[in-house]
């Protein structure tokens, strides 16, 4: 479900509805008018086992894990990262691998 999800949705993110890092990126995302898809690992069936999939995938345990165009981009500081540096226009348009 988790691969499905990523391939799906051109920004996939995960998320627990309470955290402050996963609130931010949202705002960041949904600042520069980006749609995404958010899968709230607190709030859905199956949430615990997303979030070990996830780090089994990725090494990152933390949330939000955002993937953009089915790459991995990391969490809400890589995200901020991404959008000063020009990355993350990059990764939308599909111009950038990891």
């Amino acid at each position: 479900m988790v691969d499905r999800l990523i391939r799906e949705n051109k920004v996939m993110l995960f998320s627990k509805s309470y955290c402050p890092h996963s609130k931010n990126a949202k705002s960041v995302l949904s600042g520069k008018g980006i749609q995404f898809k958010t899968f709230e690992i607190d709030q859905e069936q199956g949430g615990p086992e997303v979030q070990d999939y996830l780090q089994q995938k990725t090494g990152q345990r933390t949330v939000p894990n955002i993937f953009i165009n089915s790459q991995h981009l990391g969490g809400n500081s890589d995200l901020v990262a991404a959008k000063e540096n020009g990355r993350l226009d990059s990764m939308l348009s599909g111009r950038v691998e990891l």
